[in-house]
């Protein structure tokens, strides 16, 4: 049994999740998201009673055989179905820092523009779905702080790391786009 997959998930206020067949549709005050579940994991909503005695909608996943890989893929659509309520009603946000002596930022309309050092600016399209703001944890604007935003968690994390990967963070100095939360191992420079 898997630990993960047997877990039910329960829908926040304000969600509609919708089964048919194989495909999921999640709805929320953020938006709408979209996911089909693989054929080898069955999928239902239920209403179960909690403490209150209300009623809360439960969803839960099942493998429909007993095979290898239904007990492999179950944990992964549970977490993906997961993913979709989660997006939905709170949103996922990934967080950035540039490092460095001149290095920064700034918005230009939906281009993200980077000065990394480099003989040329760094110039970085924003995709429709994701909102990207240079501010820092107070609120205030900054060059150096980066704020990824967006309803879907796999697209919010691609863009993080395509713009960290413009200059990762080097070892000797530490200067380059890091995550916020990123430890960087530094190593020691070179002994005369």
């Amino acid at each position: 049994m898997s630990r993960i997959g047997k877990q039910p998930i329960t829908l926040p206020e304000g969600v509609e999740l919708s089964v048919n067949g194989q495909d999921v549709k999640a709805k929320g005050k953020l938006g709408q998201l979209e996911l089909r579940v693989h054929d080898e994991v069955s999928i239902k909503i239920e209403d179960v009673a909690n403490d209150d005695g209300k009623t809360d909608k439960v969803v839960t996943l099942a493998p429909k055989s007993n095979s290898r890989f239904a007990r492999q893929i179950w944990p992964t659509m549970r977490t993906l179905v997961n993913n979709i309520v989660v997006g939905v009603s709170e949103g996922y946000t990934k967080k950035l820092e540039i490092k460095g002596v001149g290095y920064r930022g700034n918005l230009q309309g939906k281009t993200l523009v980077l000065s990394l050092g480099f003989s040329h600016e760094v110039r970085y399209d924003i995709p429709e779905y994701v909102t990207v703001k240079m501010e820092d944890a107070a609120g205030k604007g900054s060059q150096t702080d980066i704020q990824i935003s967006g309803i879907d968690k796999q697209q919010v994390g691609q863009v993080a790391a395509k713009i960290r990967g413009f200059k990762p963070p080097e070892p000797y100095k530490g200067k380059g786009i890091r995550y916020a939360d990123e430890y960087v191992i530094r190593k020691e420079g070179k002994k005369k």
